[in-house]
This record gives C-alpha cells, sequence and structure tokens, in this order.
C-alpha cells in the first residue's frame, strides 16, 4: 500500500469511528516484567575454577525478577561443602546469593551490566585470626560486544573467608559463541582472582590464581540445556582441602531448566 492510500485509510478511521482513533492515540501498555525460575543438577560445582564441593554433585537453583527499564533482581542457591571441608564452619553446607542490578544494550551490538551481589553462607562459624565469615559482598561492572564480554568484580570487606581482603578482585574475560543454524554454544573464558591483605602476593598460600575454561552447551528443548565443561587453574595447595585439589583440571557434566 502506498504512502497515500495509506494515510487516506486513516483519516476516514478516524472521523468515522472516534473511539478506535482515541484508542490509537494512547501510548501502547509497557512490557509486563518477568519472573523467571532455574534448577540445575551438576556433577561438580566449579566457582571461578575452584571446586565448592569437594568435586562432587551439586544441586543448584534460583528465581529472577527482569523489569523492562533494565532493572534485575534474584536469588540463587546450591548445595556446598568446602566451608564444612576447611573446618571454618559447621552445617555450612548452602550458598545462598541476592544480587541486584541494571542491564541493557547500546550501539546495536554492545550491551552494559552493573549490580551488587551478595554471598551468604549460614552456619555455625570457629573464627580464627586472620579469617571471618564466608559472607562476601561484590560489585561488578561488565561490558560486553556480542558474543564477548569483560566483567569486573569489586569485595567490599571480608572475602569467602577471609579477613581484612577489601579490594579482592575479579576480572572475567569470557566468549559465548551460539554455532549458526544449530542449538549449540561454544564457550571459552579467562579469569584471574587477585586477593587483597594476609594471603595477596605469591608462594605456597597465596589464594590469588588465574582460571581457564572451554565448554560446549546444548539447548534441548523445552526450558532444558545441557552442557560440558573442563575447567583448570594454577591455584597454590592453600585450595588443597583433606588431600583434594579443588582447583585442579577437571570436567563438568551439566543439566538445567528455565522455567
Amino acid at each position: 500500500m502506498s504512502h497515500s492510500k495509506l494515510l487516506n485509510s486513516l483519516i476516514l478511521a478516524a472521523l468515522a469511528v472516534p473511539c478506535i482513533a482515541m484508542a490509537d492515540d494512547a501510548p501502547a501498555p509497557a512490557p509486563t516484567p518477568s519472573v523467571t525460575a532455574n534448577v540445575s543438577l551438576t556433577s561438580n560445582y566449579l566457582y571461578r575454577g575452584i571446586s565448592q564441593t569437594g568435586g562432587k554433585p551439586a544441586l543448584q537453583g534460583g528465581f529472577d525478577y527482569t523489569h523492562s527499564s533494565g532493572f534485575y533482581a534474584g536469588a540463587w542457591g546450591s548445595s556446598i561443602s568446602w566451608i564444612g571441608d576447611s573446618g571454618l564452619a559447621k552445617n555450612a553446607g548452602l550458598e545462598l546469593d541476592t544480587y541486584l542490578g541494571f542491564r541493557n544494550s547500546f550501539a546495536t551490538d554492545f550491551n552494559y551490566d552493573v549490580g551488587f551481589l551478595r554471598y551468604n553462607y549460614p552456619g555455625t562459624y570457629t573464627i580464627t585470626p586472620g579469617l571471618a565469615k564466608a559472607d562476601t559482598n561484590e560489585v561488578y561492572g561488565l561490558i560486553g560486544w556480542k558474543w564477548i564480554s569483560l566483567k569486573y568484580s569489586y569485595s567490599l570487606g571480608d572475602t569467602f573467608g577471609i579477613a581484612s581482603a577489601q579490594g579482592t578482585d575479579y576480572i572475567d574475560l569470557s566468549a559465548n559463541y551460539p554455532i549458526p543454524d544449530t542449538t549449540y554454544t561454544l564457550g571459552a573464558h579467562y579469569g584471574r582472582q587477585d586477593y587483597k591483605g594476609p594471603y595477596a602476593g605469591s608462594g605456597p598460600t597465596s589464594l590469588s590464581y588465574d582460571d581457564y575454561r572451554v565448554s560446549i552447551a546444548k539447548d534441548l528443548g523445552s526450558g532444558f540445556s545441557g552442557s560440558l565443561t573442563y575447567s583448570k587453574t594454577n591455584a597454590t595447595a592453600a585450595y588443597t582441602v583433606n588431600g583434594i585439589d579443588l582447583g585442579k583440571g577437571t570436567a563438568v557434566l551439566a543439566l538445567s531448566r528455565t522455567f
């Protein structure tokens, strides 16, 4: 239809049915905010390349609220064992994270994400000098282009059980490439965990390390997805607990569903 015919049709419709014209002039309703849930079963819960479960499986799940403005908030939990295995606390088999932030896109292929994340580890703690409760607060910022992203996280105080570690940071460079005309996504990642405070620097007690990861994921349909990941770190002996190297190279299988 030509522009002139379309314009004439709109004028006639407005004159014949004023109430319809008024409805057309009204602003479109804002998109409805969404709430989603997710659940996963993984053969080994790795966080920044370090096993949180002593190399054993974990059950995980969470909820996310997303507003059309870009604001989001959520909660996510996982079974863990590292706090009890290390002797830092008793009855500490849960990680419960709460977070909020704002993300959006710009210049077509770019996106950003800024937010706050609190890691909560309930349990009965036995605190010794240099250590603290595992609860940790971080702020983060991400810049992305298509399927590549760079994220920076900064700790605001005690960090994963280490006292006086404010300024500990983590750099995450990741790529997730959807293979065209398939349901597969290839992933690659490099990260750097850099501790501040009494366990910074080099040597066998240093908690700073690099981690590397490659992965392949498949969309299985109906909200299900599966993934196979290989991860490795250069973490020191400080991450060996009960004779288990929590940062060693390992493969991980995971099955997830989003509702």
